[in-house]
Parts: C-alpha cells; sequence; structure tokens
C-alpha cells in the first residue's frame, strides 16, 4: 500500500502517543473508525496486496493467509481465497478428522505449483520416525500431492517433544525423499517462549507460527497500564521471535485477533474498518513477524480480512478498538505464552491449557474443538470443583479470574465417565 493513501498509518511509536492519550471515557463512537480507509480500493474487490518472504526458505507467501482448522468440504471457500490472491494454505492431519486436509487436496490438486501447503503432525516425546512417516504419508494423500512445503511439529508445549531425536531423524528422511521441503513447530501454550528457544538453539525449524497478537506486547499493555488497570507483566515472546529474524527463520503469527470475540466490537465499527483489520493491521506492523494465518470461514470473512493486507504499519485510530477489546476480555482471556500461574494449583491443573479450551468453547464457539482439546488434558480441572481454596485465585498478574473460569470450563467439557 503506497505512503499517500488518504487512510493514514503511522508507525508503532506514534500509534502508541496518538491512542494513550485516549483513556476509557474517551472510546465514544465519535473517535472509532474513519470513513476513508483504504478509499483509492473501495471499488474494488479485496485482494492480497502484499507477499512476504519467509525466513532463509525462499518462499514468498501472502501476507494474510488461509488457516483450515474448521475446513469441511467447503471447496467454493477455498477457490474463492485463491481467487482473491491468496497463496499459503494452513493445515493439519487433526483438523476435522482429516477432512481439512482433503477438502484442500481436492481443491488445490490443479493448481499445486502455484500455492504453498504447510501440515502439521504432533510429534511426542516416545514417538518413532516410522510413526512419523506414515502420518506425513497420510497426509500427502489427503492433499494429494507429493510434497509438503512446511511441515510443523503440531501445538508444542514441552522440550521433551522437541527433544526426541526420533524427529529430525524423520524430517531429515522426509527431505531426502521429497516429502517435505520445510520444517517448523507451532504452539501456544505457556511454555511456548522457552520451547522457541530451544528450537532455535539446536536449529531445528526453518518457520515458527506462533499465537501473537497486539495483546502480547509489552509496548502495548505499558501504555494503557493505567487506564486500563493492567499489571504490565508480558511474556518474553518478542525477545524469542527477535531472536528468530536473526537467525533467518520465518514467523508466522496466529491467534492474531485474542480470542475472537467479533460481535462484542461490531457496534463500534464503521466507515469501512473493523477490529480484524485492525488487529491484523497491528500485528503486521510487527518487525518481529512475516505473516499471519487466520481461520477463514466464510467470502465475506475473506473479504473482510483481506482489506488488511498490504498495511506494513498501524493506522492512528486502529488503538480505540483494541484498548476497548482489551478491556472488556481482559478477565476472561488467557496470554499466549505468559504461564505466569503453572505453580499456583496444589493439584496440577494445567491452569493455561484449561483457559485455552474455554476460549475454544466460549470465544470461537467451537464446542467440538473444545471438547478435543480438552479431553487431550487428562483430569483437566476436575480438582477444581472440590477446592475451597482457591490458591490460584491471585496467580494471574493480568487479573483473569482463574477459579471462576476452571470449574465450569470442566463441567462444560469433561466427557462423562461410563459404568
Amino acid at each position: 500500500m503506497s505512503s499517500s493513501s488518504p487512510a493514514r498509518k503511522v508507525d508503532r511509536r506514534e500509534f502508541l502517543r496518538r491512542s494513550g492519550q485516549v483513556g476509557l471515557g474517551g472510546l465514544g463512537l465519535g473517535l472509532l473508525p474513519w470513513r476513508r480507509v483504504r478509499a483509492e480500493t473501495a471499488a474494488a474487490e479485496p485482494r492480497v496486496s502484499r507477499t512476504v518472504p519467509l525466513g532463509r526458505t525462499g518462499l514468498r507467501i501472502s501476507d494474510i493467509s488461509f488457516g483450515s482448522s474448521r475446513l469441511s468440504g467447503d471447496q467454493d471457500l477455498v477457490r474463492h481465497a485463491l481467487d482473491r490472491g491468496i497463496n499459503y494454505f494452513d493445515t493439519a492431519e487433526s483438523y476435522k478428522g482429516g477432512e481439512s486436509e482433503s477438502t484442500l487436496g481436492r481443491t488445490l490438486h490443479g493448481v499445486r505449483e502455484n500455492v504453498i501447503l504447510a501440515s502439521k503432525v504432533k510429534c511426542e516425546s516416545g514417538d518413532t520416525r516410522e510413526r512419523l512417516m506414515s502420518s506425513l504419508e497420510g497426509s500427502l494423500r489427503r492433499l494429494q500431492t507429493d510434497r509438503i512445503d512446511i511441515y510443523f511439529n503440531h501445538a508444542v508445549n514441552g522440550v521433551d517433544r522437541l527433544s526426541n531425536p526420533e524427529w529430525p531423524e524423520f524430517v531429515s528422511r522426509a527431505r531426502e525423499q521429497g516429502k517435505i521441503r520445510f520444517t517448523g513447530m507451532s504452539g501456544h501454550g505457556g511454555r511456548l517462549v522457552e520451547c522457541i528457544d530451544f528450537a532455535l538453539d539446536g536449529d531445528l525449524v526453518d518457520v515458527l507460527l506462533v499465537g501473537y497478537n497486539f495483546g502480547q506486547d509489552p509496548a502495548f499493555y505499558q501504555r494503557f497500564t493505567r487506564a486500563l488497570d493492567f499489571v504490565a507483566v508480558q511474556p518474553d515472546l518478542p525477545r524469542v521471535l527477535r531472536k528468530a529474524k536473526e537467525k533467518g527463520v520465518g514467523v508466522i503469527a496466529m491467534k492474531t485477533l485474542r480470542g475472537a470475540r467479533l460481535n462484542d466490537l461490531r457496534a463500534y465499527e464503521s466507515g469501512g474498518a473493523t477490529f480484524a483489520q485492525a488487529a491484523f493491521r497491528w500485528t503486521l506492523s510487527s518487525p518481529h513477524v512475516d505473516a499471519l494465518i487466520v481461520t477463514m470461514k466464510s467470502p465475506e470473512q475473506v473479504d473482510e480480512y483481506l482489506g488488511a493486507s498490504g498495511w506494513e504499519s498501524a493506522h492512528s485510530r486502529d488503538g480505540s478498538l483494541l484498548v476497548r477489546y482489551a478491556r472488556e476480555n481482559q478477565a476472561t482471556q488467557c496470554r499466549y505464552g505468559c504461564n505466569a500461574c503453572a505453580s499456583a494449583c496444589p493439584h496440577g491443573v494445567p491452569i493455561a491449557e484449561v483457559l485455552r479450551t474455554h476460549m475454544y468453547a466460549h470465544d470461537y464457539g467451537d464446542l467440538e474443538l473444545a471438547k478435543e482439546d480438552y479431553t487431550s488434558l487428562g483430569g483437566g480441572a476436575a480438582a477444581c470443583l472440590s477446592c475451597a481454596a482457591a490458591p490460584c485465585a491471585n496467580a494471574c498478574p493480568h487479573g483473569v479470574r482463574i477459579p471462576e473460569l476452571t470449574g465450569p470450563t470442566h463441567r462444560l467439557l469433561r466427557v462423562p465417565s461410563r459404568g
């Protein structure tokens, strides 16, 4: 997007200075989104406006790309994204029981050379290279291709999974056979920073896929601490992402909508700009991020999201929407990679992981995904039902009301025992 656009762009420092002047009493409609956002393209269909180099891989991907965690059979949606210029499609063997991969395979088979495919597998600490190769071959069949461009170790939240020697052996063999081109890790759990450090120090990845949004940025909270009654304690994520960039490792952001409670902000969106676009601009303005992926569920959503493509800095009034969202959701949304509550529960409840499933159920509105993920946590938050002491009550430096969320999450998502 050219600097002559009538929708004024600002760098992060200027954005924070301007937005910091807006207290909670000043978040009325008069300060919320502008009328002439991207006016020069208002009459044209939304399209990808920028492709970006992905680290040292030599790949160029659309700055806003297609996440398919809920894709199941909708080939027209994939074609729409492709027609709009999206060339990077992210999936995993576990998404919709493999149907996400199959849908992409059926739709993209004839244009394989024009797209970049990424898929994922969970490599557990005890997995073998044979099991991993079997999973890869299953993905290749469903995707109807002979290679996957980027193959991720999926949802990593423990160094033990990265230190499994079978993973690099599998990667080496799969590369030799031409079945994968590059490898990476994805994650947004409580131990994310520790895992990224380990992966980078061991030269284990070409690409990182990480949860990252305006709620991850220390500068955002430090600027608004007083107004939002936040404590400016943040994860060390910017440091490790900067480290990745210095090593030439590609960085793709996910979870950029911080829970995606879009309906909460619709009443304050006007003039052609949306909360999603503001959140994407914030992410894409980061010097640590190459591109982002986001789950796309309809052609209308694809078009809305691509309204932020091409931006490399925030708009001067994005802060109004982002601050309102942060204020309204601060008490229920866990911060990816923080994990300050890790030792708060004497019963070993994985608080951050439980809160992630709460987000899937209540923010995403995806009960199926929430139950599937919660089941993988073993006992989950069962101990919370009989805990009267609530030692976790003040464990979150961001003010998340942990005891009010974990017990109800268990009741909602547990699988009833039989017998």
